[in-house]
């Protein structure tokens, strides 16, 4: 049947192969090239966005909660001297314990971005732990950074039954 075809068989070997080729590209290859090109555009646009430092925008929402987060540890010193410390008071005495000590502003304690301002309160241990967890709840009055319980080493006829120190340490920024 191939003899009595009017082509010669060099070029229905030709013919055959490009159509085999064609309906091969169509099925196969085709949809290959076209996934492999999503793919590398895909990567491309992952590559852009990946980089941070091409959006002003992410950059200045991060400024802007950083400064919201230190805003809640920033405080003036003479504020803090005056309405805060009348504030602290108060929760003392609102559980029974005496704000003892407030030393003056040492200068060792300061830093060019932090202060750091010493409390003393004199009760009961139980009072003095809740003195402190709400001081660690106020969010105007600095970070707690550092407390230390003491017991006075007096003899027991001399001191108050059960009387307890508690040394507390405010962070704030300045």
């Amino acid at each position: 049947m191939l003899k009595q075809l009017p082509f010669k068989n060099q070029y229905l070997l030709i013919g055959a192969t490009i159509v085999l080729l064609f309906l091969s590209y169509q099925f196969a290859f085709k949809r290959t090239i076209e996934a492999w090109q999503i793919n590398r555009n895909l990567k491309t646009q992952i590559a852009q966005s990946s980089d941070l430092s091409l959006q002003p925008a992410y950059l200045e929402r991060k400024s802007n909660n950083l400064n919201k987060i230190l805003s809640l540890y920033k405080t003036d010193t003479v504020a803090f001297r005056s309405n805060i410390i009348s504030t602290i008071s108060l929760i003392a005495e609102k559980e029974g314990v005496k704000l003892s000590d407030v030393p003056l502003q040492n200068a060792l304690y300061h830093s060019d971005k932090y202060i750091i301002q010493k409390l003393s309160f004199e009760g009961g241990y139980f009072s003095l732990v809740k003195v402190l967890n709400e001081l660690q709840g106020l969010k105007e009055i600095g970070q707690v950074r550092s407390f230390a319980f003491k017991v006075d080493a007096r003899s027991e006829n001399t001191r108050k039954a059960n009387e307890v120190f508690l040394d507390t340490y405010l962070i704030t920024a300045k």
